[in-house]
């Protein structure tokens, strides 16, 4: 069922355009346009093949970096939907929002800001802009997808506005200013939110389904979880099979956090008449309660102990490290050992140089980074088992 059109809505009609002038389609408007672009992404199929928290995991059914972006995309446009709210701009928002994460998650991420420390860093939020503003090569007239104004807005402040931005996004700000210190639309909120309800929640479910911990462990020490655990037993007494009963305990939990999400958004929004009052208010217009926000932290507080830094996942760490920080430093000193089309546009100088080497690398998957590394480098240090 879809809701009437909120106030806070973002028009595509009323879009601020594209850094590049293209003619309108008949079939599509603005978001829907950026939506299917972000799809058809050489970045965004890359992601099937990008750790989420295990690195290059075994089994067929932990998440990966795409898995990911479209759990937070379904359960984005359904908190859109209910709101009243764009959906097509929302799941745009949503669907791109990990594209610029490097191989090895966050372990890659740790070793490629180390290693571009003294060229500006590294920052996978601003590596997303870049991706969609320069880095995609799809189309004759220009570089990047070229997407809408709004949806650029979404990924650039996807945390909320930004003070300091890092390099990447400053020289994206500086060719279509994106009104860096504000709040982004309503849309862009949503897919935040969703963000952090998906990671919370299928975390939890890989680390359950990784035997790193049982449900119970979990039940005693974070009361949201005991709580929905109670209600699911509750309403299930005959299933015990954790098969069975994990996927329904996941369920469960998203259900309150998507409805404490919406009655705690639709409160914040009654005072709020327009996209601009949305970008002007001192504050978030789209959260949670403080009483589901501190649950959330308590559920993160124990993913971070018990997953985050378990020993089967901390383990392959240092080694998911060690390939990225050699592959920067073989790159950075021998820039004539990048791949054709990366060496003929590599930079004459510093620090484009390195940062052409940074972008090369972060667009990686973890299965090539490993296959270049053992070509450039020698055998991989990463074992060949995974997690079960």
């Amino acid at each position: 069922m879809r809701s009437v059109t909120s106030p806070v809505a973002t028009d595509p009609a009323r879009s601020r355009g594209r850094l590049h002038a293209e003619p309108a389609s008949s079939t599509r408007d603005a978001f829907q346009r950026d939506r299917d672009r972000i799809v058809h992404a050489s970045a965004f199929r890359r992601l099937r093949d990008k750790t989420q928290v295990f690195v290059r995991p075994d089994g067929d059914h932990f998440r990966v970096r795409l898995t990911h972006s479209l759990e937070v995309a379904q359960i984005a446009r359904t908190v859109a939907r209910a709101l009243g709210l764009n959906e097509d701009l929302t799941e745009a928002c949503a669907l791109a929002h990990d594209l610029g994460h490097p191989p090895f998650g966050h372990s890659g991420e740790d070793a490629l800001g180390r290693a571009m420390a003294p060229f500006g860093g590294f920052d996978h939020n601003a590596q997303t802009v870049r991706i969609v503003t320069a880095l995609e090569l799809r189309y004759p007239g220009f570089d990047g997808l070229n997407l809408s104004w709004e949806t650029l807005e979404g990924l650039a402040k996807h945390n909320g506005p930004v003070a300091q931005p890092p390099w990447a996004l400053a020289e994206a700000d500086a060719a279509f200013a994106l009104d860096l210190g504000t709040w982004p639309g309503a849309e862009a909120q949503v897919a935040a939110a969703a963000d952090d309800i998906a990671y919370d929640n299928h975390d939890l479910d890989d680390g359950l389904r990784a035997r790193l911990f049982a449900v119970d462990e979990v039940a005693d020490a974070v009361p949201f979880v005991a709580d929905a655990l109670a209600a699911v037993r509750a309403r299930w007494p005959q299933v015990r099979e954790p098969r069975r009963l994990i996927p329904e305990l996941i369920r469960e939990q998203i259900g309150r956090m998507v409805a404490d999400l919406l009655d705690e958004s639709r409160q914040r929004l009654a005072g709020i008449g327009s996209v601009a009052a949305v970008r002007a208010a001192s504050g978030a217009s789209i959260g949670f309660s403080p009483g589901m926000a501190a649950a959330a932290g308590v559920l993160k507080a124990f993913l971070r102990q018990r997953m985050y830094a378990h020993p089967e996942v901390a383990r392959l760490r240092d080694p998911a490290v060690a390939v990225v920080a050699g592959l920067f430093a073989v790159l950075a000193d021998a820039p004539d050992r990048l791949p054709p089309r990366w060496r003929a546009a590599l930079p004459a100088a510093e620090p484009a140089r390195a940062r052409h080497v940074g972008d090369f690398i972060a667009g990686m998957t973890d299965r090539f980074a490993l296959r270049t590394f053992e070509a450039l480098i020698g055998p991989s240090p990463l074992p060949r088992d995974g997690l079960p």
